[in-house]
């Protein structure tokens, strides 16, 4: 007896098409996918740069975020934080630090005190913005996190994800604004505590991990 092999209607052929076409969607999804990172060497130094949220500020020194991510990420993190900042005056001090601690890789946090004194949105986006063409500009990889508008419900402005679409950047957005919604995190409105700041070193080395840099 001759087997025969069925005969491919047209409906056929387009529900194969159209599983042909999922399954090359998220081929490319999993290739394409979030921005990626170099693997940083163990001998790389991370620059840590922003205000006080970068400084600690309701915390101890070992205890603000970049002396916790040192510990997770297994490489040097320079703190590089200044309480008060506006992102102007961080424009202005990063090319020096760049100099100085010549980085692999910046974390950028900063804009939350153009936010508290209503300085101008789009000034701050301006600045975070040249902030990290700055970086980029000279090999330096950067993360960005995107700091939340003080508010009842504190969320980070739509700049922040503009910048990380547009330069391509491993962006960190949920992880403030859950700190900051969490009284049992928070030493004040605007500042996490301890828990809160080991909460966001672990958003960041979870991102760093992700994108390829540890």
């Amino acid at each position: 007896m001759i087997a025969t092999l069925p005969i491919a209607t047209p409906r056929t052929n387009v529900r194969r098409l159209s599983l042909l076409l999922a399954l090359t969607l998220a081929l490319l999804g999993a290739c394409g996918g979030k921005p990626k990172i170099a693997k940083l060497p163990a001998d790389a130094v991370i620059l840590a740069f922003g205000d006080s949220l970068t400084f600690g500020t309701g915390a101890n020194t070992q205890e603000s975020y970049p002396a916790v991510l040192e510990r997770l990420a297994g490489r040097k993190v320079v703190a590089a934080g200044v309480p008060g900042e506006v992102s102007a005056a961080g424009l202005a001090r990063l090319p020096a630090m760049l100099d100085q601690v010549k980085p692999a890789l910046l974390v950028l946090c900063h804009g939350g005190n153009d936010f508290l004194r209503r300085h101008d949105e789009a000034a701050a986006a301006k600045n975070v913005r040249a902030m990290v063409e700055l970086a980029k500009n000279r090999g330096i990889a950067v993360v960005l996190i995107g700091t939340p508008k003080p508010g009842l419900f504190p969320s980070p402005p739509g700049f922040y994800a503009d910048i990380a679409k547009d330069l391509k950047l491993p962006y960190e957005d949920a992880a403030l604004k859950k700190i900051l919604a969490d009284n049992e995190l928070k030493s004040d409105l605007v500042h996490p505590n301890a828990k809160g700041y080991a909460r966001l070193a672990q958003a960041v080395a979870d991102l760093l991990t992700t994108s390829g840099a540890l």
